[in-house]
């Protein structure tokens, strides 16, 4: 594997204002050849989607393309790719719909370790329906989430299990294709919140089992927007709520509106970037994104030690992620100390590494963080050992 990291800070254009960001797990920065993706995309003519005109066959191209690419990276159907605004967007569309089928008495399954956005939309469509939410937990004290802590709360009246692919707050990474496996045996379906998980592990739809995964492109180097994958069989199950003249086909029946073109151009273009991370890597878009992400979590994982060992040197820290298998990204509080001092006073010295919730807001509350939460360092593709160096020294100076 090749990872040049000094190769790829070459090509993002943010960076050249010298800030070291640790604010990955938020939104990544952008590469060059995703600008220039979405400014060529709105320099040429475009329309709505078709084939007679200029215009209209550059929309459909591509629209067509982006869907192929995302199914490269998540390992799915391009017939089952979806686009939306946000991955909050897809999952408030997608709970109104399923909860259509929803009667008193059925049961759906959240998690304390998701984002909100993998939750509330699942709780308020269960109380319109009038069904059961059941709360899996998670070991505040290791941060693992296990099969056994979902199959605690599983019956033969669940109708759907939300879980997190990786959480944004602390990185621990569940068994997901062991959970997707239980909602399976037990007649349900399974929604997967793959925001964070598919920053830093290549996603294979099939091999999680998952019926249905959400993403944004914007955690992986790309525009913002939403994306979910699912199988077209099960998609074309599903009755959305759309208008009378739009198209009835699959995926577009779920798809609101003229879609973002430059952006779907601009995530093209961010997949192609990831599977360019490892130079030596050839063969087909998905091959050279498994060798891609190979070398992109080597190069995480030397940074992840980096930064452990490091902190583990600095006294007056308390650390919140533990989870054997966890993406790099951590938690951390301190005593006597406001997290949101630390943040200000690393922002005041270029270093970037904010604090709050990040929207895990049950999650906070079960680690008894409230809703402060914590100062929250997460690594991107861009970063590098003199980033981590100058986090280090910036909270050992903070700490006095």
């Amino acid at each position: 594997m090749t990872y040049d990291i000094t190769a790829i800070r070459s090509r993002f254009p943010a960076l050249r204002a010298g800030t070291a960001h640790f604010d990955g797990p938020g939104g990544t920065q952008t590469p060059e050849p995703v600008i220039r993706a979405i400014a060529d995309a709105l320099a040429q003519p475009l329309s709505n989607r078709g084939r007679e005109t200029l215009g209209e066959r550059n929309a459909e191209a591509i629209v067509t393309g982006a869907r192929q690419a995302l199914a490269d990276l998540l390992g799915a159907s391009p017939e089952g790719i979806v686009f939306g605004r946000s991955a909050t967007q897809l999952t408030y569309d997608f709970s109104r719909t399923l909860a259509k089928d929803w009667a008193p008495g059925d049961e759906v399954v959240v998690t304390r370790l998701d984002h909100d956005a993998n939750i509330r939309p699942w709780v308020q469509a269960a109380e319109r329906a009038g069904a059961t939410v059941r709360w899996a937990d998670f070991d505040p004290a290791t941060g693992e989430l296990t099969a056994d802590d979902i199959r605690a709360v599983l019956s033969d009246r669940t109708r759907l299990v939300a879980v997190t692919a990786a959480s944004n707050l602390i990185g621990t990474r569940p068994p997901i294709a062991e959970i997707c496996a239980l909602a399976r045996e037990a007649g349900a379906l399974s929604h997967v919140d793959g925001v964070h998980h598919a920053a830093h592990t290549l996603v294979d739809l099939e091999g999680l089992g998952a019926d249905f995964f959400v993403c944004s492109p914007y955690k992986f180097l790309g525009p913002h927007h939403g994306v979910l994958a699912a199988r077209p069989e099960l998609l074309r199950t599903l009755r959305p709520d759309k208008l009378l003249p739009s198209t009835d086909v699959v995926p577009e029946r779920f798809e609101l509106g003229t879609l973002p073109y430059e952006f779907l151009a601009g995530s093209t273009a961010a997949v192609d970037f990831l599977a360019g991370l490892d130079t030596a890597a050839d063969g087909t878009r998905r091959q050279r994104l498994v060798a891609g992400f190979a070398a992109l979590e080597g190069h995480e994982q030397t940074l992840r030690t980096q930064i452990d060992k490091g902190l583990a040197a600095l006294r007056g820290i308390r650390i919140h992620s533990h989870a054997a298998d966890r993406t790099p990204t951590v938690l951390m509080t301190f005593e006597h100390r406001a997290t949101a001092d630390a943040y200000r006073f690393l922002a005041e010295r270029g270093i970037q590494a904010p604090a709050g919730t990040f929207y895990a807001i049950e999650t906070s509350r079960r680690l008894g963080l409230g809703d402060t939460g914590g100062l929250r360092i997460g690594l991107a593709p861009y970063n590098n050992s003199e980033d981590v160096d100058r986090l280090l020294a910036g909270l050992s100076e903070f700490l006095g």
